[in-house]
């Protein structure tokens, strides 16, 4: 026969005061994984969620990254008559020649200066980001002003360089290669990367960095997911190219290297604040038991077993611990959505992502919180249902 759960209830209600100090000892360290956990969420969003699984990122061979990826732009025509690749508006090859560069830009709230992604681009590479629907993030959207014109010096920003960095509204100037670039423009890119970039003319990028003659990266919009694969081989296969393909949503998923360290320091943490509520809870549930010691002498004269005492303080430390968790998730929710950024060890810039509390975020707290109610509650629950029944009714 089973102890009824309102049991369980009813002594946590009789030691306000213990089970409110244990409760929010859990909830600290539940907060604590919470905001590590929705940090890696974020970062895992802003990269795994980039790109389209039908763009076709093509660099030099051997090359990781866009930033080293630079080869010779005589190649380029080649790639454009490759089979599998999409048109666009204007009936042509949607491919787009690119380079992308670090500059560094003053942080807003003076703490100091910060390296940012330039990334030039041709008007088809604009028009693979907009393009809705081909995307598993939502498609990049201009939220305020104009996109760039193709052959001026003007730039857009993402809302989040424009609101983290200074010269980046709309009219302003902002100062790097050979001169001033106008900001004409604000987008929106739903989380992803593309956050963390600022978008202008390839050619005017090439000209000011003294890089003509060449691009950084190229890519290549295909028809279908099927195309997509087939237009990675061939362009991988190919002698006369020398160049390397890859799906774009592979490259961005590679990048999430950059929450390493996050999620070591996470481990670290959780592990050391989790032992510190582990002995809060068992503090709590050795204190219970001794305090209801002939209460539990008496269940055992009126017919509950030892397997039945042992589960009912097992289930009163695991509701301690629900009680810790959900206090902890309702302390992290107002964080939900607020921005950071990181180093990108590929591009040596700043990544900017938000902190994303997703259900699995909540489901892996909660799941965090009863494992450490039951490692708390184990030795405390078998030492109560192992006392011997006169002691404890002469106690």
């Amino acid at each position: 026969m089973a102890i009824p759960i309102s049991y369980n209830v009813r002594n946590l209600k009789l030691r306000k005061g213990l089970t409110i100090m244990t409760a929010l000892g859990i909830a600290l360290t539940v907060t604590t994984a919470i905001f590590l956990m929705a940090l890696v969420a974020g970062l895992d969003r802003a990269f795994v969620s980039s790109g389209s699984p039908l763009d076709v990122l093509v660099l030099r061979k051997g090359s990781e990254a866009e930033l080293s990826g630079g080869f010779d732009a005589s190649l380029y025509p080649t790639l454009k008559t490759l089979p599998g690749i999409a048109k666009d508006s204007h009936g042509e090859p949607m491919t787009s020649g690119e380079w992308v560069v670090v500059i560094v830009l003053p942080r807003k709230d003076g703490t100091g200066e910060v390296n940012v992604t330039v990334r030039g681009m041709m008007p088809d590479g604009l028009e693979m980001r907009t393009l809705p629907g081909a995307s598993r993030h939502p498609s990049v959207k201009l939220v305020e002003g104009r996109w760039f014109q193709t052959g001026q010096r003007e730039v857009v920003v993402s809302k989040s360089i424009q609101q983290r960095f200074t010269h980046a509204n709309i009219g302003d100037s902002m100062e790097f290669g050979k001169g001033q670039w106008k900001v004409v423009g604000v987008f929106d890119a739903g989380g992803s990367a593309y956050e963390s970039e600022v978008w202008g003319d390839v050619n005017q990028m090439a000209s000011d960095f003294d890089r003509q003659g060449g691009y950084a990266s190229a890519y290549l919009r295909a028809t279908d997911p099927i195309a997509a694969d087939a237009l990675v081989h061939r362009v991988s296969d190919d002698q006369r190219l020398k160049l390397d393909g890859m799906l774009e949503t592979d490259y961005y998923a590679k990048q999430t290297s950059s929450g390493t360290p996050i999620k070591v320091i996470g481990y670290v943490v959780g592990i050391i604040m989790a032992v510190g509520s582990i002995f809060a809870a068992m503090n709590t549930m050795y204190a219970a038991v001794a305090y209801r010691g002939r209460e539990i002498a008496t269940l055992r004269v009126i017919g509950f077993s030892r397997p039945a005492i042992l589960t009912s303080f097992m289930l009163e430390s695991i509701l301690l611990a629900l009680m810790g968790a959900a206090l902890g998730i309702l302390l992290m929710l107002p964080f939900n959505g607020m921005q950071t950024g990181t180093s990108n060890q590929v591009t040596f810039s700043e990544v900017v992502f938000a902190l994303r509390i997703t259900p699995k975020v909540a489901l892996s707290a909660i799941i965090f919180a009863i494992v450490m109610g039951v490692i708390g509650g184990l030795a405390p629950a078998w030492h109560a249902a192992r006392q011997n029944i006169l002691t404890a009714l002469r106690g």
